[in-house]
């Protein structure tokens, strides 16, 4: 694999493990991967695209890091028509987040669980 930044190409297995692929991230203690359900809870300074999609159930479809070692979460909106689309990589039906803007969905927490209330914290 190789990604295309411009100027040059970037083999990530060539550069080393700073750009291999995440198989998972930590968010509130607990790791988070690739095929898990998460709830979006964008930070208040979100486009208005992310608020709109607050408190939605998602899939990580991807677990990415930026050429500045962020890293975003790809998701998948659940209730999206398009989520086929998504899940393919196609543009408009993928959404990134930062791990701190999501909260893994568990057994306990799933719809019709107190976490489904809107969240006062933010």
């Amino acid at each position: 694999m190789t990604w295309n930044v411009g100027w040059k190409d970037v083999d990530p297995k060539a550069e080393g493990a700073e750009y291999a692929p995440l198989e998972s991230v930590i968010v509130s203690g607990v790791a988070v991967k690739t095929g898990d359900r998460v709830r979006l809870w964008p930070h208040k300074n979100a486009d208005i695209l992310d608020m709109a999609l607050e408190g939605k159930l998602a899939v990580v479809e991807a677990i990415e890091r930026d050429f500045e070692d962020r890293v975003h979460l790809a998701v998948v909106i659940e209730d999206d028509p398009g989520r086929d689309l998504g899940m393919l990589r196609q543009p408009g039906h993928r959404f990134f987040f930062s791990p701190e803007e999501v909260e893994l969905v568990t057994a306990d927490s799933a719809p019709g669980a107190p976490q489904d209330e809107v969240r006062d914290e933010r």
